[in-house]
């Protein structure tokens, strides 16, 4: 699965730096440490507070997703969501944070936390159970498709929508809503990327280049642009190469068939 978003992360260089400086000083008495060490348990175990209103909800969220914090954010996420189950961002939020606790090494190697098949009548395929994040994402897209639906000029909702999609590896729905966002706001150099993205995952290389390089063009700055120009620009001559093989080979391949009849 693509990932276009660019999470926000804690400063890893900040916290090693100030690691570096406990180590640099005195030890704190043992009686100190441990007081120390059950304040930090105390923290854990506190419940976050309810939140008065769906926005606040969120913006807490989002401070807990900035700062690491991912289960105090997916906590106040879903206050969000149930003040408010029109919110799509929180929904989104929401996928995204369940994404990465889903991803952390103790979550792969734990069986009870991997989707396993629902029981099914005979003769049909099991369906894997969806994961807490494809289930945030799916409620995501229903409220996004309501959005847009409403107001088809929303060009957030509508890339929104396309990024919801992509992470449920909807490519052609992704790629669909991602066109609409493009459409409706042609200069936003990360709609363009991600529309790019789509389209290298769809092996769409000529549709991909052009995108990312009016996603380049719109910011030079844009990093993840340049190489995923390199990417469709490498696929692109992969397919045009064999293209031209076959071309090549065609007269040949029609005279050795005139031959054997």
């Amino acid at each position: 699965m693509l990932v276009f978003l660019q999470l926000n992360c804690s400063d890893n260089t900040a916290e090693i730096n100030a690691n570096q400086a406990d180590l640099s000083t005195t030890p704190a008495p043992m009686a100190e440490a441990d007081q120390a060490v059950n304040a930090d348990l105390k923290a854990a175990e506190t419940p976050l507070p309810d939140y008065p209103d769906a926005d606040t909800a969120l913006a807490e969220g989002n401070k807990f997703f900035d700062a690491n914090e991912n289960e105090n954010a997916v906590d106040a996420y879903k206050q969000a969501v149930k003040l408010n189950p029109d919110l799509a961002e929180a929904y989104f939020k929401l996928g995204i944070t369940y994404s990465l606790l889903e991803n952390e090494p103790e979550a792969t190697e734990n069986p009870d936390e991997t989707p396993t098949p629902t029981p099914t009548k005979k003769g049909k395929k099991d369906v894997p159970k969806l994961s807490k994040s494809d289930k945030a994402f799916e409620n995501a897209v229903k409220v996004y498709k309501k959005i847009v639906a409403k107001n088809p000029k929303d060009d957030a909702a509508h890339y929104n929508l396309g990024l919801s999609y992509n992470k449920l590896d909807q490519d052609k729905e992704a790629e669909k809503a991602l066109r609409q966002a493009v459409k409706l706001k042609p200069e936003d150099s990360q709609y363009q990327t991600d529309l790019g993205a789509i389209l290298i995952k769809l092996a769409h290389y000529d549709e991909a280049v052009s995108a990312l390089k009016k996603a380049v063009k719109l910011d030079e700055s844009n990093l993840q642009a340049a190489e995923l120009l390199e990417t469709a620009e490498a696929g692109k001559k992969r397919i045009d190469y064999g293209v031209n093989k076959i071309v090549k080979e065609k007269p040949r391949i029609n005279n050795n068939a005139q031959k054997q009849n």
